[in-house]
């Protein structure tokens, strides 16, 4: 299938690339930036601007002793960018403002972080704390993201990571949960569609935890389609197989479920004969992926066996969707992943992928019956052929 120009509702954004890509603040409210087009693009794939999004103050947000959402993290992130440097264009952050987050959050969700961190440390639930910097830190992340994802979704970077802390995909309407203060891609996504009037976004979310927050967000919105592989039964404890969207959104989020255990053969069976036959049913406009590395094989929080060699096949995969369907155009924002071997080397064979000047998808092997890898996508035909027939056929 032929890439297509991205489907825009209204006018474009103009912003300035030097120095980095610093799209500021409100700055890109009625700028009017023209999009690169195919063609274009096609032509300047051997000088990929690849956009990445960090800041010194995402080491700010600090929890108790122990807690694995915790700044080093980002240690082992920054380690990994480090030596892709030169193939990478930086974006600056800046924090989101409360016009920007009640596009996804309600009122009372801004007042209960805010009445959070006045007693800060405090924490909002079992697993979610803040300090006094924390609400400044999550907006910076939200930030970043929508930045990143104008910036990729406009064609002033064919594609990017915001690599920032805390993660986002759990946070709900009004209630942050799972490590998770604000909902960095579901507000990002609301942004494209507002400011850039992109039509068609496709989320891809293949954190070991899935994203309840995000696709609540979205679940009965046919404009978003959300897609999940995470391990079930585990947190949340949502994204079973019959969660489908909603009313007018109902055949819009495909979840995965995966029993523990699973790695490299069936994250990349189902990206192969689940993902890709959805998302060309689908034709997004933009793609943005929800980067979480905890179902690494050696993450603490999870039971999962992906290695280095599956998160490249997984990153090429998305990279390949994206050069496709929507003109490359691909924002990944940093969700969890608490073991430092996994975070880099995830974080590494994602930024491998998307610097590459051209990629090919890895093939479908063969599913021997009765296998998980088999299984997993027999379910996920039986629930989703009829909006994309396509769904488990190579």
């Amino acid at each position: 299938m032929r890439a297509r120009p991205m489907n825009l509702r209204r006018g474009a954004v103009r912003a300035s690339a030097e120095p980095g890509l610093r799209l500021r603040g409100g700055s890109l409210r009625g700028r009017g930036l023209r999009g690169v087009g195919a063609s274009e693009l096609a032509r300047v794939t051997t000088d990929r601007i690849v956009a990445v999004a960090e800041d010194p103050r995402y080491l700010e947000h600090r929890g108790p002793p122990g807690h694995p959402e915790r700044p080093d993290r980002l240690l082992a992130v920054t380690a990994a960018l480090d030596a892709r440097r030169a193939s990478l264009t930086p974006l600056a952050a800046r924090a989101a403002d409360d016009g920007e987050l009640l596009h996804v959050h309600a009122a009372a969700h801004l007042a209960l972080v805010a009445e959070a961190v006045a007693h800060a440390p405090s924490r909002i639930d079992a697993d979610t704390f803040v300090c006094a910097a924390s609400d400044a830190v999550a907006r910076l992340a939200a930030g970043a993201a929508i930045d990143l994802t104008l910036a990729v979704a406009s064609g002033r970077a064919h594609s990017g990571l915001a690599a920032v802390r805390p993660p986002g995909h759990h946070a709900e309407t009004a209630r942050p949960m799972g490590f998770c203060l604000y909902n960095n891609v579901a507000i990002a996504a609301r942004a494209a569609q507002r400011m850039l009037g992109v039509g068609k976004i496709l989320i891809v979310d293949w954190d070991v935890h899935h994203g309840n927050g995000t696709q609540h967000s979205f679940e009965d919105d046919p404009s978003v389609l959300y897609f999940s592989t995470h391990q079930f039964p585990h947190y949340p404890g949502t994204g079973a197989w019959h969660e489908i969207g909603a009313g007018r959104g109902e055949g819009t989020t495909v979840n995965v479920p995966m029993p523990a255990a699973c790695g490299d053969e069936e994250y990349l069976a189902v990206f192969a004969r689940v993902l890709a036959p959805v998302a060309r049913g689908f034709a997004p406009d933009l793609i943005i992926l929800s980067a979480g590395f905890d179902a690494h094989r050696d993450d603490p929080l999870a039971s999962m066996e992906l290695t280095e060699s599956g998160y490249t096949g997984m990153a090429t995969a998305v990279r390949s969707l994206a050069d496709e369907l929507c003109s490359g155009r691909l924002a990944c924002v940093l969700e969890g992943g608490y073991a430092a071997s996994g975070l880099r080397e995830g974080v590494g064979a994602l930024v491998d992928a998307l610097t590459a000047p051209a990629v090919t998808p890895p093939p479908a092997t063969p599913l021997l019956p009765g296998t998980r890898a088999a299984r997993l996508v027999d379910r996920a035909a039986a629930i989703h052929r009829g909006r994309f027939p396509e769904v488990g056929i190579s």
